[in-house]
């Protein structure tokens, strides 16, 4: 799999991010490409301890359940999302996608670019968790526009 610690693997995210346009339409889903790119964005900080998430004692149990099952198989369209991860409104296209190319590309400063080692809902992660974690999810929303 590819790593979003090497950098010529997070150049080819950073260069499918900057094939959309603020055209780009979803092949699956009901987000917008200016809400798939700040839902993206808010997920990928959450690395490095800059969004903050409230998860309940039953979500921590679940997401800690079901945490090797999700990151060792294909994300699937349409899976439902923490509501801090919702965003319905329009949001500036240019300003959202370099936001999220801006911190996507800080995971090539390599695995000590992660900060926060407890996930709430998915509980202990490594830097392998982490790798996975945001490969498949910012690349699913990627194929998810055709990108």
């Amino acid at each position: 799999m590819s790593s979003i610690y090497n950098k010529t693997d997070n150049d080819v995210i950073i260069s499918r991010i900057n094939k959309l346009t603020f055209e780009s339409k979803a092949v699956w889903g009901k987000m917008t490409v200016d809400q798939m790119l700040k839902h993206t964005n808010k997920a990928v900080i959450v690395a490095f301890g800059e969004n903050e998430i409230k998860v309940n004692f039953l979500m921590k149990f679940l997401g800690k359940m079901i945490k090797n099952k999700i990151f060792n198989s294909e994300f699937k369209k349409n899976s439902p999302t923490a509501k801090e991860f919702i965003f319905t409104d329009k949001y500036d296209f240019e300003s959202s996608r370099n936001e999220l190319i801006k911190n996507f590309s800080r995971f090539a400063e390599g695995e000590n670019s992660i900060k926060l080692t407890n996930h709430p809902f998915w509980g202990k992660m490594s830097s392998e968790d982490w790798d996975k974690l945001m490969w498949k999810h910012v690349d699913h929303h990627l194929r998810q526009f055709g990108v």
